[in-house]
């Protein structure tokens, strides 16, 4: 008879087993964030099983990597939307109070 193969699920968790030691040598901030990483594959075990060509590490590094993407491109967002803000703010005329201490600040 063949063997059956572990479910991607079953796979994930030898994966995070095989890193224990790695993650108990770690800071632990270190071990936050390769929480954080584990947590973030975890998210996409439905889409790994379908990933059989590959290694299930590398399905998970993957995974992994996808999250992360994520987040920066939600910063990078997130900072073009206050450089705008900020340029907006730039482009307002002085309030009333304010016309007089620009022109002290400016020494006029």
């Amino acid at each position: 008879m063949g063997r059956t193969l572990p479910s991607i699920t079953q796979a994930f968790l030898q994966q995070q087993e095989a890193f224990a030691r790695f993650r108990r040598a770690l800071r632990r901030g270190d071990q936050l964030a390769l929480d954080d990483l584990f947590s973030a594959a975890r998210q996409h075990l439905a889409a790994a099983a379908y990933a059989t060509h590959a290694l299930p590490l590398e399905t998970f590094l993957l995974a992994m990597l996808l999250e992360e993407h994520k987040e920066v491109v939600r910063l990078r967002q997130l900072v073009e939307d206050l450089q705008s803000c900020h340029e907006q703010v730039d482009r307002l005329p002085p309030a009333h109070g304010d016309e007089q201490s620009a022109q002290i600040d400016s020494g006029g």
